[in-house]
């Protein structure tokens, strides 16, 4: 055994050492999973296997960078770099930059839809078929859609399902039909095709699979408990007969079936894997024993997961507390009261060290409300995002056009913004137009017979954005200088000098121009960090493959208790965490009861109480504020499965110490005393 693995465990050892055949790395929470997954990748290198033939895939853009960071502390970076490391996202649509041709009527240039483009094209293939937005709710729509491709439903599945079994989706099967055909006319994909069309092109053609095959000989799997159906099915396709696969994960914290994730695919890995080595992580290096011995404790009530007993060696700690507290805002008091006692009688603490963890978002008000009424303004995961900003989507629309001309979408979007002239019938005569010439609307924009049917200044308009958007497509073939080129077009179709246009008041204009010449600055580090050799088409795929942890507005780093529903709080850990809210229908949440998903609700608890180093508070209130009245709650459930040995219920209005307000006060005097 090498000497790059002695620092680590038994059981990491084995994981990282172990690189021929499937191995199923059952990594509990805190056992340091992201070291093992880096360690075997340098392990491997050091062994011989070449870095280019391994890919590694996980969940967030920060965990990819995560394990790069450390796989470049380990071997060369300039190695490092060859090595796949990224997400399935990222990984997909690397294939479909090459292959996309090969599922369909799309080119390489083809864009990304983001949620607010999907309800877009679900308006428009709703009103084409004729149904109203009171008939088809555009969200109802997306989210039916969104099941189907989960379950690697076609529009054609989709139909026949509905006339064989379900005729009230018809309605739905129809939009998601037209949906479907619309983004292929358009050159433009949503997130799920990303995935479903990797997996199409391989199924579809058996060379193009073997070719994959033959780049990326071992594959690795960061949290593979929360993979879904196409995820499962191109890995197991990637893998082939060799079956170089090795997962890790934990199907305790499997919470993610709300979005598509199939815990059956790590329960089920040694049959679709046969000979499958299995290896259990249960060390936790993060949390006391009185926390995990409450975790395994809980997670334990499940039938169906593999068994492990997480422990540590950082000793028992402290017991955890349950209060009870009388209503909401009495459970927020007692949480601001907990948090500012901690921190002012633990001179190491400060209030970064503590997260106040909900299961549902509307939770969060009496605590932010709280916090902000008491000076502190805390950090709350979820906010609006600034690439979220409809200012900086406009730009981004501006810069889908330039690589994808047949995005009649973000065509659309940007017409009028800022007001050039095209109202409302110069926009509907170009959309008649083009159901009569089958030609993108950009194509449109140019021809003499569209400028014969609109007025004058409209028809003007229309062909100086086409003459600049052919302009700058050429422009924008070279690659680098990225910043300025995107600065210059976008004042030249008027957009930058445009919103005074838009947004009457002065200071609300500059606010909206700083962002975009923010998002162009962002555009800037991009090229920057490629040598400054990066292409339009480069950053426009990793904007749109940003995740949660990329578009964090409130980042910046201030002293600041943590806001967060448990499943954002996944990945993190925190000294003291708050669990609140625990009440029955609450926690676990009344429509995961009626669903059916008691198991899945249970993980999410699990994973909320491993978030905690050192100290865990749960609450719970006798009633709440619903509407107009209170209403009488009951305790969660999950409370009966603490174990009482480890656990304490002190009363809300005797756990403060008398003694601090005693000592401020003697600490108070004695300072005076020395000014005298």
């Amino acid at each position: 055994m090498t000497e790059l693995l002695d620092g680590l465990n038994t059981e990491q050892r084995e994981a990282a050492s172990t690189l021929e055949g499937p191995v199923l790395v059952l990594a509990g929470a805190g056992t340091g999973k992201t070291r093992v997954i880096t360690y075997r990748i340098a392990h491997m290198i050091e062994q011989g296997i070449p870095p280019s033939s391994i890919m590694g895939v996980t969940f967030t853009n920060k965990a990819a960078r995560e394990m790069r960071e450390r796989l470049a502390k380990l071997v060369d970076p300039s190695i490092a770099n060859t090595v796949m490391l990224g997400t399935f996202h990222a990984f997909c649509a690397r294939v479909l930059r090459r292959d996309i041709h090969l599922a369909g009527n799309y080119n390489s240039k083809y864009s990304i839809a983001d949620e607010s483009d999907q309800e877009s094209l679900i308006r428009q293939a709703a009103a084409e078929l004729g149904y109203s937005k009171d008939e088809v709710p555009t969200r109802e729509a997306a989210a039916y859609i969104g099941r189907c491709k989960n379950k690697l439903f076609t529009p054609e599945d989709a139909l026949d399902d509905a006339a064989e079994k379900h005729p009230a989706e018809m309605p739905l099967a129809e939009i998601y039909e037209r949906y479907q055909k619309i983004l292929e006319l358009q050159n433009t994909v949503d997130f799920d095709d990303i995935l479903n069309l990797t997996l199409k092109i391989f199924r579809d053609n058996p060379e193009t699979l073997q070719r994959y095959r033959n780049t990326y000989r071992y594959l690795l799997v960061d949290e593979y408990q929360d993979t879904n159906a196409a995820q499962f099915n191109i890995l197991y396709m990637l893998a082939g007969e060799k079956h170089n696969i090795c997962v890790v994960g934990d199907d305790d914290q499997s919470i993610y079936a709300w979005r598509g994730a199939d815990v059956s695919n790590i329960l089920q890995f040694p049959e679709y894997f046969p000979g499958a080595k299995q290896i259990k992580l249960e060390q936790n290096y993060r949390s006391t024993n009185k926390i995990l011995e409450t975790a395994n404790a809980v997670i334990s009530k499940n039938e169906r997961r593999y068994d492990k007993n997480l422990w540590s060696a950082k000793g028992q700690g402290e017991n955890l507390c349950i209060v009870k507290l009388k209503d909401g805002e009495d459970e927020a008091r007692f949480v601001a009261d907990a948090v500012e006692d901690l921190v002012a009688r633990n001179p190491e603490k400060c209030y970064s060290d503590v997260a106040i963890l909900y299961r549902s978002n509307h939770l969060s008000r009496a605590f932010e409300q709280e916090f902000r009424r008491r000076g502190v303004r805390p950090k709350i995961i979820g906010g609006q995002e600034f690439f979220q900003r409809k200012e900086v989507k406009d730009a981004a629309a501006y810069l889908k056009l330039i690589i994808n001309p047949r995005d009649d979408q973000s065509l659309l979007r940007i017409l009028s913004v800022p007001p050039r002239g095209m109202g409302d019938k110069a926009i509907e005569t170009l959309r008649h137009l083009q159901k009569v010439t089958g030609l993108t609307l950009s194509q449109l924009l140019a021809e003499k017979d569209y400028h014969a049917k609109v007025t004058a200044a409209a028809a003007k308009s229309a062909e100086l954005l086409a003459g600049s958007l052919i302009k700058w497509r050429e422009f924008f073939q070279e690659k680098g200088n990225l910043a300025s080129k995107v600065n210059a077009y976008l004042d030249e179709v008027g957009y930058l000098n445009g919103l005074q246009k838009i947004y009457k008041d002065y200071e609300e204009s500059e606010k909206r121009r700083e962002n975009v010449q923010e998002f162009i600055s962002y555009i800037g580090l991009f090229d920057n960090e490629r040598d400054k050799n990066a292409s339009i088409d480069e950053f426009m795929e990793s904007y749109s493959l940003m995740d949660e942890n990329d578009r964090t507005e409130d980042g910046e780093d201030r002293d600041a208790p943590t806001l967060t529903t448990i499943h954002a709080a996944k990945g993190l850990e925190f000294p003291c965490v708050f669990i609140v809210g625990l009440e029955q229908n609450l926690f676990p949440h009344e429509r995961a009861l009626m669903e059916g998903a008691d198991a899945e609700e249970r993980r999410l608890f699990y994973v909320a109480i491993t978030r905690a180093r050192e100290r865990l508070f749960l609450t719970h209130a006798r009633e709440r504020f619903k509407y107009k009245e209170f209403v009488r709650q009951l305790p969660s459930v999950f409370l009966r499965d603490i174990p009482e040995e480890f656990s304490e219920k002190p009363d809300p209005a005797e756990f403060f110490p008398k003694s601090s307000n005693e000592k401020k006060l003697a600490a108070f005097r004695a300072l005076m005393k020395e000014l005298e």
